[in-house]
């Protein structure tokens, strides 16, 4: 068998000629009026991808690990719950899961607090009230939710049995075992799937498009539909994305490695 070449030592050709091309891109940005146009107006559409990715990245890691939890617990009823949970919203699109909570689940969800808030004396809102950033926020959640609790399962049952049974011997109870045992162990395995799953959701941010809401991809949209200059609007969509998802890989591989080198963490 020939043995793998040792990529990590590589020198990163791919990044020179990814660069090069960005660097192109860059100053045709500079140097002509309609790019500069162009990115004048998705300008306001990177911020709106950055606060859905942010957010649901977060919310859907904090389900996730409460999935994991549940599903590593020894009642069955919790464990059977976090199961059914995560394989059904894993089998469904992302961009069908868009669609069916912005037009189903949402308006179900307001006309259940309005019948808890009118039972409650509270005011009732309205449909609309419930904006289509925050149910494509919701969506996301839902969606990787699903997929980040799989990454905490795994990453959870890595750490040695031992090491817990050490742990209950000490008399620590099982929030302090989770906090300063399993957890800090298991967050080595955890962190390259877990950068992966969120750079997969900046492109996957792009489908909240679909629901109008004004994020880059729909911002190169209306500007392509308004100036029909499509290449070079596409041009720096796929630009803007590129650099958003090239540093965070770079940078999760920085920290990765750094977690690599540092002393103590194979003992």
């Amino acid at each position: 068998m020939i043995p793998a070449p040792p990529q990590d030592k590589d020198f990163p050709w791919w990044l020179v000629v990814a660069c090069a091309i960005g660097g192109y891109l860059v100053y045709r940005v500079v140097a002509d009026d309609i790019y500069r146009q162009v990115l004048t107006t998705l300008s306001r559409g990177v911020w709106i991808t950055i606060f859905v990715t942010l957010v649901g990245f977060a919310s859907a890691s904090v389900i996730g690990l409460m999935l994991a939890v549940a599903s590593l617990s020894r009642f069955l009823v919790l464990r059977q719950a976090a199961r059914f949970y995560i394989e059904i919203v894993r089998g469904i699109p992302i961009i069908v899961l868009l669609l069916y909570v912005a037009f189903v689940f949402a308006p179900a969800l307001v006309a259940l607090w309005n019948w808890v808030a009118e039972s409650i004396g509270l005011e009732p809102i309205r449909t609309r009230d419930f904006t289509l950033l925050w149910r494509a926020i919701l969506a996301l959640t839902i969606g990787y939710s699903a997929f980040i609790a799989e990454v905490f399962r795994a990453g959870l049952q890595s750490v040695d049995k031992g090491q817990i049974e050490a742990a209950n011997a000490l008399g620590l109870s099982p929030w302090q075992r989770f906090r300063l045992i399993v957890f800090p162990q298991a967050f080595r395995v955890i962190l390259p799937p877990l950068g992966n799953d969120f750079i997969a959701m900046v492109k996957d941010s792009s489908l909240v498009s679909v629901l109008g809401v004004f994020d880059v991809t729909q911002a190169g949209k209306v500007t392509a539909a308004g100036n029909f200059r499509y290449f070079e609007t596409y041009n720096v969509v796929a630009l803007i994305y590129l650099i958003m998802t090239i540093s965070l890989s770079l940078v999760l591989r920085r920290i990765e490695r750094q977690m690599r080198e540092r002393p103590g963490l194979d003992t």
